[in-house]
């Protein structure tokens, strides 16, 4: 009766808030705010513009710019979810999250992340048909057809992550309530389990191969595809015009793959733990950040619409 009894005070205390981990020593969690805090309120300008400027400017109402304002907004809304929360918390005292705030934090940074594997296959198919079927390429990228597959991209994360989530969220903790991360993600919830996480654990290995290694496959394909028909072209200024589309791309697909990979594809270890926690502050800030300064420190055509919309005001 008394295990009882302590079961249910502590899943009560489980039911009303975690508490968040992450690094207990406070001269590192003073420096990790110093670099977070200018990252996230780059990330939020930086993406912020980018939409801004594709929607306003006519110039930029093609395909690469339409899923370019898909992908920031998919990196504004991953980093707000997590970012505010925690610079907070590295403030506090009690490194509390509510419940219902964990659980919204754990949809959406599965959810979008999820939808972000899709866009970046996407977007490697609008690299491949502008270089490979120049001609064709607006018929080939119509606007509905470029609607429906950014639909594809945010249908699928969205509702195969909704399972992951419920299923993560189902697992019994016994009163556990300790998130050993900065925020909350599914295999740190998982590790508070109380019952054997196999099935949760092959489900999260499964959707990561669904979700990052078949859309790097993909990706790479068509950069075969594009690499041949690069390789064709005569001109060196025709070479430099096609490596230049491609460039921005391919830095983001490495940048946005490589933490992904590294940290829901590697062998679990109590060793690795940390360098895990580090890689999903990387994808959540830096990469986010360093998205928009990507496709836009060489992009001429961003830099002109930034110029007429500037003269406009």
């Amino acid at each position: 009766m008394y295990r009882k009894a302590v079961w249910e005070e502590g899943n009560h205390s489980y039911q009303g808030e975690f508490i968040l981990l992450g690094v207990a020593d406070r001269p590192r969690l003073m420096l990790l705010f110093a670099i977070l805090l200018p990252c996230y309120m780059m990330a939020l300008l930086g993406n912020t513009t980018i939409i801004v400027v594709s929607r306003l400017d006519p110039h930029l109402h093609t395909p690469m710019y339409f899923f370019l304002t898909n992908l920031s907004v998919l990196d504004l809304c991953i980093t707000t979810s997590v970012g505010p929360q925690m610079l907070l918390n590295f403030w506090r005292k009690s490194k509390t999250i509510s419940y219902g705030a964990c659980v919204a934090q754990l949809y959406i940074f599965l959810a979008l992340g999820s939808t972000e594997c899709i866009l970046l296959v996407v977007m490697a198919y609008d690299r491949y048909a502008a270089i490979c079927h120049p001609l064709r390429y607006g018929a080939l990228m119509s606007q509905s057809l470029c609607f429906k597959m950014a639909a594809v991209s945010w249908v699928s994360g969205l509702t195969t992550s909704l399972v992951e989530m419920v299923m993560t969220l189902r697992l019994p903790r016994c009163g556990q309530n300790r998130v050993d991360h900065f925020f909350c993600e599914v295999p740190a919830l998982i590790k508070l389990a109380c019952v054997d996480t196999s099935v949760n654990e092959a489900v999260l290995f499964a959707s990561s191969v669904v979700f990052l290694v078949v859309p790097l496959g993909l990706i790479m394909v068509s950069y075969g595809y594009i690499a041949v028909a690069t390789l064709a072209i005569r001109s060196a200024e025709g070479k430099r015009k096609a490596l230049n589309t491609c460039a921005s791309h391919l830095i983001v697909v490495s940048l946005f793959f490589g933490t992904t990979i590294f940290t829901y594809l590697q062998p679990p270890s109590n060793s690795a733990h940390d360098q895990t926690k580090m890689a999903s502050l990387f994808y959540t800030f830096v990469t986010t950040m360093l998205n928009p300064l990507i496709y836009t420190l060489r992009n001429k055509e961003v830099h002109k619409a930034l110029r007429r919309l500037m003269k406009r005001t």
